[in-house]
């Protein structure tokens, strides 16, 4: 069995220049986001961040190594050097402060960011994150590592169908929707999968919580079959005074609730003028 290690991440090498997608209004409010581990900034943000800039904002959105088109690293990731380099890509494009969306593994890129960079973070959202892999996360992360060493991108695409999509939503599916869901083409898979994946069962930023101060959105997705939204309950207890909302969706909120996923987000930064 493949097994991911815990504690300290392994040495990293230099993480490759970061291929940044940035959209609206220059002078709007800034936020920056964080996709989730075997995602890309099109595949989890790709209807919601023109909706934010369109809505007034200013919106950085780097790839992680492996996914867009930026280059797959040549070492493990690393928490704290992802973080620096999107804060980075943030900063370059103009934004002084801003706030931070995080999807999945990226709401842990999110924490950590506030807690690195205090003056320039001024809120979190976070959907269907972890501050730390449980048992469970880490039979999937492990079932994923054994797919991809093994060139199984048949098992890895229904193993990813079964962690993505809520069962009422997976079995509504056309038989069309359902045989794209299962496409093993290797291409429709980030290269860098594998390091992000592993990225999941080393993170912890469950000493980063208590010192949160910026206004925090926890949003939970019920019918999560790869994150349990327990994950979420506790990221919303141990932040303090963080705003916890849920929708009824596997861990897919942007396919299987986009409108209501991006109302609850679009709410809260517009509550807090951010």
């Amino acid at each position: 069995m493949t097994q991911i290690p815990a504690g300290p991440a392994p040495v990293s090498a230099p993480l490759p220049p970061l291929s940044t997608t940035v959209a609206g209004d220059p002078a709007g409010p800034g936020l920056l986001l964080a996709h989730g581990a075997t995602g890309s900034v099109e595949g989890n943000y790709g209807a919601l961040l023109p909706a934010l800039a369109a809505s007034g904002h200013r919106v950085v959105a780097p790839d992680y190594p492996g996914s867009g088109e930026t280059p797959r690293a040549t070492g493990p990731l690393e928490l704290d050097a992802l973080t620096d380099a999107l804060v980075a890509e943030a900063v370059s494009a103009g934004l002084e402060t801003f706030t931070v969306v995080g999807y999945s593994m990226g709401t842990a890129v999110a924490v950590r960011a506030a807690a690195r960079h205090p003056a320039r973070v001024r809120g979190l959202v976070l959907t269907a994150g972890l501050a730390k892999a449980d048992a469970r996360t880490r039979v999937w992360l492990d079932l994923w590592l054994r797919l991809l060493a093994r060139g199984d991108y048949a098992g890895f695409a229904q193993a990813g169908v079964l962690g993505a999509f809520s069962p009422e939503y997976f079995n509504a599916m056309s038989p069309a929707e359902r045989a794209a869901a299962l496409d093993p083409d290797p291409a429709r898979r980030p290269a860098g999968a594998a390091e992000q994946a592993a990225l999941v069962g080393r993170l912890d930023t469950t000493g980063d919580l208590a010192g949160i101060s910026v206004p925090t959105l926890v949003i939970a997705t019920t019918r999560d079959e790869l994150l349990h939204p327990d994950h979420s309950r506790y990221l919303a207890e141990h932040i303090p005074g963080a705003e916890y909302a849920e929708t009824v969706t596997g861990h897919l909120p942007m396919v299987e609730r986009p409108e209501e996923w991006q109302d609850l987000i679009e709410t809260f930064l517009a509550k807090h003028g951010l």
